[in-house]
């Protein structure tokens, strides 16, 4: 009975934990332009009246083309409220070609022999520039503190954003980020991926933080290595973390808030990306 109780107490303590923090941010659709499109940016203000840090949140890209409609206002939510809690605004735009109202797919990379993976970057980077560029619009955005997270393709494209001119970015946070991933093992034209990661590399002036969980069944041990080398060796400036197998596919390691939360709390310390404890 005493175990009943406590487990009782224990969940009805979780849920009023979930119901403080929902309480404790307000969330708001925008709309940002790119080109003659349109795309949907939710953004999770905290509580209080700023200027907050701003953190651009994107989301990454299924293998199966029909899943890419299942992207919206609830795209990457538990984390996003993460930080949120902590004092920071985050923005998740559902890039072109995603979510409900779909439209043409700007992040094709081509034929798999040879693939384009550097442009396709950049096209998912014009997305995350336009939905900061709406977040930093508004008056309780803070100019001078951003930072770039993503997963997958979102992560790829936040390195792509951060190889480019972005005013007041601090760093970048990439989990498993990557591009043209066909099956468990098999990616298309590896050598231009890592190509490509290099260009970035070059044109990098921020610290990175990248994630890779030792079963990421899309981009495993061998090519996230190879990608990091090239990035480095081209004169970017990220830290690796292998991180330890998650669930059947470690691709979806972003979901493992508890594990990653401390390493990434430090990685924002140290760049003085920091909104409140």
């Amino acid at each position: 009975m005493r175990r009943v109780i406590a487990a009782l107490a224990s969940a009805g303590l979780a849920v009023m934990l979930t119901a403080a923090i929902a309480a404790a941010e307000t969330v708001e659709a925008l709309q940002a332009r790119v080109g003659d499109r349109q795309i949907a940016v939710y953004v999770r203000r905290p509580t209080g009246t700023g200027p907050f840090p701003v953190l651009v949140l994107s989301h990454g890209s299924p293998r199966d083309a029909a899943g890419r409609a299942e992207f919206g206002k609830g795209t990457l939510a538990a984390i996003a409220r993460h930080f949120t809690a902590r004092g920071v605004m985050v923005a998740v735009p559902i890039r072109r070609g995603y979510g409900a109202e779909g439209g043409s797919w700007a992040e094709g990379y081509g034929a798999c022999d040879r693939a384009e993976f550097h442009q396709a970057g950049l096209n998912s980077a014009r997305d995350i520039r336009a939905a900061l560029d709406a977040v930093l619009a508004r008056p309780d955005a803070d100019r001078r503190r951003v930072v770039l997270m993503g997963v997958s393709a979102g992560g790829w494209g936040s390195l792509a954003a951060a190889s480019q001119s972005v005013p007041g970015l601090l760093g970048v946070v990439s989990f498993a980020g990557g591009r043209g991933s066909l099956k468990a093992g098999e990616v298309c034209s590896p050598e231009a991926l890592v190509a490509a990661a290099g260009r970035y590399g070059r044109g990098s002036r921020v610290p990175q933080l990248w994630l890779y969980s030792s079963n990421d069944r899309f981009f495993g041990p061998e090519i996230a290595g190879r990608l990091h080398r090239a990035f480095q060796e081209a004169g970017g400036r990220a830290e690796f973390v292998a991180a330890p197998p998650f669930g059947e596919d470690g691709h979806r390691y972003i979901r493992a808030l508890e594990q990653w939360r401390d390493k990434v709390d430090v990685f924002f310390a140290a760049i003085g990306f920091v909104g409140r404890r």
